[in-house]
């Protein structure tokens, strides 16, 4: 299929000149030339969203070190470490494409609500489970699944240091199946219901500063998950999470007026197939995605950070926290950059040399014996990670119609969502079979490779220029 031109707009969409924007207000007049770094803020439908994104997110970086945590230290498995990538990742492998399907067909934003609701309730589950862990009565179901997962631990680990006794563990996994569920239906119905809260000429703004709430909350999420495990334990941290899922539905709950745009009514199938085939037909999201996919499934060391920071840098939990916010604090810092300097003029090759950077910061890190050293590697895959993120973003969604955003957004995330969580995987059966410094070294140098690989296949990635123009 020839590629097409890259610079032509999305079929069906018409850019908005000055409409109200999805929260209802007018769009605000920008003085030619001016750059606002604020634009987006402008709309309450945004700030409500962002606001709520940035509570939900802290609250899941928290769970996630914990959860990481208490799986390692009941089990010093790191294959188990890997299995809880693979429980995240299974729902959104097997139901991205109907959860895409949905969005497109019907109401987002009560999608957006229930996917919050059922996450605060698996978190209430965790947080129970984990109080009572040692109180839970020894029935077969979960002796069953404790053996299982000791028999594929079996499978990759060298050492027989391991041990699967602990009977929450199985249904600790089950609720992360039951929680990623809902969540990737959220996800999908989110990337689409997001984009209407601006009008098209601020979107890119919008997507620097959604990054930026990630980053943010990747941050404070760690840093503050790290100190609660030593102050509170793991089920008030769960019980946290919990309550931050149910904040960021009252704030959605707030926003009223929005662009609900397009509804497709064709056959189900018929719908997840017009979704693949025009991320195929743009060889230019397909590359983006691809590029980002590849690169964090082989070159995610964040899966390991348990075993980085109890057995090579001896820093416990608190260290661990930090190990984990760094990223997110090189990830904001540049986002805050990006949003105040102009449009990239060659977003391209500035797109494949951050994926290069991402893979080198890896591999040193993995080498890395030093604290200090180590969290300055991990602060630099958060300002790589950080760019390539924005134009990525960028890209798919303007190059996106709106009637097929829902479907593109989950064509996207099972590359990109099951890339973290597959990664995850990778990493643990591969720590587990040569350990984890041969694991993020060997996943450091793919990643570069896979950037030399793209460059090569797709060569149009390279002439991608300023996202402004190149989107229009």
């Amino acid at each position: 299929m020839a590629a097409e031109d890259p610079h032509a707009p999305p079929s069906g969409y018409e850019a908005p000149t000055s409409r109200r924007a999805a929260s209802g207000e007018a769009s605000l007049e920008q003085t030619p030339g001016k750059h606002d770094p604020y634009a987006a803020f402008r709309f309450s439908g945004f700030s409500f969203y962002a606001a709520g994104n940035l509570i939900s997110i802290i609250g899941r970086q928290m769970l996630m070190i914990a959860l990481e945590w208490e799986v390692y230290a009941r089990t010093n498995s790191a294959t188990a470490l890997g299995l809880v990538g693979l429980a995240i990742a299974l729902p959104v492998v097997l139901l991205s494409l109907p959860a895409g399907h949905i969005a497109d067909r019907y109401n987002r934003r009560t999608i957006v609500l229930s996917s919050q609701a059922l996450s605060a309730i698996c978190s209430l589950g965790l947080a129970l489970i984990s109080l009572n862990h040692l109180r839970l009565p020894p029935l077969e179901f979960l002796q069953a699944g404790n053996h299982f997962l000791g028999s594929i631990a079996a499978v990759f680990e060298r050492q027989a240091t391991y041990h699967f006794d602990d009977l929450s563990l199985p249904l600790i996994y089950l609720l992360l199946l039951f929680s990623a569920t809902g969540r990737t239906f959220g996800w999908a119905a989110r990337s689409a219901f997001f984009p209407k809260l601006v009008p098209r000429d601020q979107f890119a703004n919008a997507v620097t500063w959604n990054s930026s709430m990630f980053q943010v909350g990747s941050v404070v999420g760690p840093a503050i998950g790290g100190l609660l495990i030593v102050r509170t334990g793991f089920p008030f941290i769960y019980a946290l999470d919990a309550v931050c899922a149910l904040t960021f539905f009252a704030l959605v709950l707030c926003i009223r007026k929005y662009d609900q745009g397009d509804r497709v009514e064709s056959k189900a199938w018929d719908s997840l197939v017009a979704g693949l085939r025009f991320v195929i037909s743009k060889k230019v999201i397909l590359a983006t995605i691809t590029l980002d996919m590849v690169a964090v499934l082989l070159g995610g060391a964040t899966a390991l950070l348990p075993i980085f920071a109890s057995k090579i840098l001896h820093c416990g939990p608190i260290g661990l926290g930090w190990m984990r916010a760094a990223p997110g604090i090189g990830a904001f810092v540049t986002a805050i950059a990006i949003a105040y300097l102009p449009p990239m003029k060659r977003a391209g090759k500035t797109l494949l040399w951050c994926v290069a950077g991402f893979g080198v910061a890896t591999l040193v890190f993995g080498l890395s014996r030093s604290l200090w050293l180590s969290l300055a590697m991990l602060f630099l895959t958060g300002v790589f990670d950080s760019v390539s993120v924005v134009i990525r973003h960028t890209i798919i969604q303007l190059l996106t119609p709106d009637d097929m955003r829902g479907r593109i957004s989950a064509v996207n995330n099972i590359f990109i969502g099951t890339s973290n969580e597959l990664g995850a995987l990778e990493s643990g059966l591969t720590a587990a079979a040569f350990g984890p410094v041969m694991s993020v070294v060997a996943g450091g140098i793919g990643t570069i490779l896979v950037v030399l690989g793209v460059a090569t296949v797709w060569p149009q990635t390279r002439k991608i220029g300023a996202l402004d123009k190149h989107l229009r």
